[in-house]
Order: structure tokens, then sequence, then C-alpha cells
């Protein structure tokens, strides 16, 4: 089968399923399965799928097909500007927890040695994303999954930032007093009461314990600010991505904290929750 004539039965298949962005996922597990770019694809429409090629290839569009994303499939996701490997013992990256990096950043560079802690580092992309940008800090990173951190190391050694720190514990359990500069989150926090809100591949595909927060989806949030409070240093900082409903909520949660504000997604949405130790 020829390469454009491949894309197009795949094209059809996917919308047929109901599969959103189809040509770019179709476009994306092409990329993948022949090991090159978009330019390529267009470039070369004649090409001859190798029979190898064309069964990975369907294969690859049948599981999308049943929902699996895309990412899962090809193994990777962009974040930060830095490629990560994921797998479905972790969160999938997404562009809005870059608002979280970019204020971890500038919060960091006030500091001559930051010490961070990433709290639920999944595929450790905030805490290697963090380390890339400022090699003078000491960043943690800890997860309750030991597959998840297993993700993460991998990463970190494909990045070559193997001096991140790695921690199999349940949010900051074990950690010191009076030991982080800055800690950094992206816990779940996504209701069970709101579980038919949430996309079908989310929900099927990726990490429960990742996505879903508790009954109301602040549970968790509320118990890392208690155990945050004694593990920052005086004057340190605790960011917190939040749901888009749960402002108001976390404000209650900050009460005692100082300089509590919360920095908007692209949308305008409250996105991450800013707070700093009094």
């Amino acid at each position: 089968m020829f390469l454009r004539a491949a894309l197009n039965s795949a094209l059809d298949t996917l919308e047929q399923s109901d599969v959103g962005s189809p040509r770019l996922n179709a476009e994306t597990l092409l990329m993948f399965v022949l090991n090159c770019n978009r330019a390529y694809l267009y470039a070369h429409p004649e090409r001859e799928l190798t029979e190898d090629e064309q069964q990975r290839y369907e294969e690859a569009i049948a599981e999308r097909s049943r929902g699996v994303p895309a990412q899962y499939i090809t193994g990777h996701q962009e974040f930060w500007g830095l490629d990560f490997i994921v797998s479905p013992a972790c969160l999938i990256p997404r562009p809005e927890t870059e608002h979280l990096v970019e204020t971890a950043i500038e919060i960091a560079r006030d500091y001559a040695h930051p010490l961070i802690i990433d709290v639920g580092t999944g595929s450790g992309c905030i805490a290697l994303s963090l380390a890339n940008e400022l090699p003078q800090a000491e960043v943690h990173a800890a997860d309750l999954s030991p597959d998840a951190l297993e993700v993460a190391r991998a990463n970190a050694a494909r990045l070559q930032l193997d001096r991140v720190l790695f921690h199999i514990t349940d949010l900051l359990t074990g950690f010191p007093t009076d030991f982080a500069d800055i800690i950094v989150s992206n816990p779940p926090y996504v209701g069970e009461t709101e579980a038919d809100q949430v996309q079908a591949q989310v929900r099927k595909f990726e990490p429960h314990m990742a996505v879903f927060g508790g009954n109301v989806g602040t549970e968790i949030v509320d118990k890392l600010i208690t155990q945050a409070r004694p593990v920052l240093k005086p004057g340190g900082w605790l960011l917190i991505e939040i749901g888009y409903t749960q402002s108001a909520k976390v404000e209650e949660l900050l009460h005692g904290w100082s300089e509590v504000h919360f920095v908007p997604d692209l949308q305008g949405i409250p996105r991450v929750a800013v707070a700093r130790k009094p």
C-alpha cells in the first residue's frame, strides 16, 4: 500500500470511530511507524509501505480507534521542549501543566541553590523540566507508584538529568522538616462525582490514582497542603495545579498562608495555586 492510501484509509477509520482530530492522529501515528517527520509524509505520497510497516500502522490505528491515547501508542509526549517517555503507568503530560513549571522557575531564580520537591512526579516531566532549566537547583521527585517512578527514572537517564533524586512515598511522607524552598505538584484533583465529565480515554486508559483526588477532588490537595507546611523552610513556596472550579475551595484550604494567589492558564482560568509559608 502506498503512503497516501494508507493515510487516507486511517483517516476514514478514525473518523468512523469519532476520534478527535483524526488527521493529526493519522499523521502522528504514521510518522511514528515510519520514524519520519510530517514533511516526509507530504513529500513522498507514493512511497510504498513494507508489509511490516503497514501491519504496525494498522495496529496503531486500531488501538487509537478504541480510545487508547496516541501518546501511549507512540510512547512519547513533548513537554517544556523535551521529549518524555510515557506509559499507562503515568499521566500524560499536558500543556496546561507548563504554567506550573513556568511559575516555579520564576520563583526559583530568587534562590542561589533552591531545593525543590515535585510531589506526584509521574513521568517526571515537572521535576526534569525544572532540573533542566535550573542547573543550580537540587530537585527531588516523589511518587507513590513504583511503575511511574520507573518511567521517571528512564526519562532522567535519557535526558541526562541523573542528578534528580527519586523517592517512593505517599505525598511528602518521610521528608524532614524545614527541608525545601519550593514544593510543586500536579496532584490528582478530579472528583469521583465528576467522572462522567472526564474524557472517556482519560477514564479508561490513564491511571485512576493520578486523575481522581477523592470524592470531590480536593481531598489530596488538602492533605498535600497540610504536609507541605512543615516540610517547607520558613518563607518557602507551595505551587499546586488545580481544577478549573477549585480556586475558591483551595484558597480556603490555604488559610494562614501568605501571598496566596492564582496563576491563570491561557483561557484565563485559575490553574496554579501559589502560597508562601509565613
